[in-house]
């Protein structure tokens, strides 16, 4: 049985897509079978594995709105193991056309119910807001990982989504656990990332992962080339961190 990880902060740049796809690549690597969701209308993770998003057809909107099953959006990526579910510029529309859904919150949920069992672990890359699609998002999965950029406003925001991530779970989805935050962007030489770790750490504790992705050049290089960092550049520390970051969820999962 899978489990299904929402990626989400509200914020813009604090490195969603860039750990969606490359912690999906890194899991697929250590040889867990993964699906990727891209959740996000700027389908960045769609073209961050190499896959030309104005010829999808079959995507997440298409998904929501019940014109295919969840089978026929998947497609293969050229990464091991991992599959995506893409998305297209079309999904902005989504959020309008479920507002008067019965259930609306509950779309991606249903859809996605039935491939739990095909997969070890389902990401869902969000979008940078706490809109309707974030909240399918959150309602359809087991957990949450929040990822905080080392910067000088990391914890600002990070009220409202823990507001939203309660309420997600009063209402919608008791289940709901935080997997946890993860710290990026980080420069070690830099004294404000370290203040902004040391903070984090001192008001979340144990809620922390261990690894924190550093800030590294090959990183936001390999999208470009539609590349994870896995296969762009194995040997960065990108790479490195990403694949600690996969060694430290599956063992906390297994364990």
């Amino acid at each position: 049985m899978g489990k299904i990880i929402a990626i989400a902060n509200q914020k813009g740049g604090v490195g969603k897509t860039t750990t969606s796809v490359n912690l999906a690549a890194s899991l697929g690597v250590l040889e867990k079978k993964v699906l990727l969701i891209d959740a996000d209308p700027q389908a960045n993770a769609t073209s961050g594995l190499g896959i030309d998003v104005e010829a999808v057809t079959n995507g997440t909107y298409q998904l929501l709105e019940h014109s295919t099953t969840a089978k026929n959006a998947i497609l293969q990526t050229s990464s091991p193991n991992l599959d995506i579910i893409p998305a297209h510029i079309d999904l902005v529309a989504i959020e309008i056309e479920l507002v008067d859904k019965e259930n609306r919150e509950y779309m991606l949920k249903e859809v996605i119910r039935g491939l739990k069992d095909s997969y070890d672990y389902i990401l869902i890359d969000c979008a940078p807001s706490l809109g309707l699609l974030t909240l399918n998002a959150l309602t359809a999965a087991d957990s949450v990982i929040i990822p905080i950029q080392c910067e000088y406003f990391a914890l600002e925001g990070l009220g409202k989504l823990l507001n939203t991530i309660k309420s997600v779970q009063k209402i919608h989805n008791p289940e709901l656990d935080i997997e946890g935050l993860l710290l990026t962007m980080y420069d070690s030489r830099l004294r404000l990332s370290n203040q902004v770790v040391e903070e984090v750490k001192k008001h979340f504790d144990a809620m922390v992962f261990k690894t924190i992705i550093q800030r590294n050049v090959r990183l936001s290089e390999a999208p470009s080339y539609g590349e994870s960092i896995i296969s762009y550049d194995a040997s960065s520390k990108g790479a490195n961190n990403y694949l600690s970051l996969a060694e430290e969820l599956i063992a906390k999962n297994e364990a």
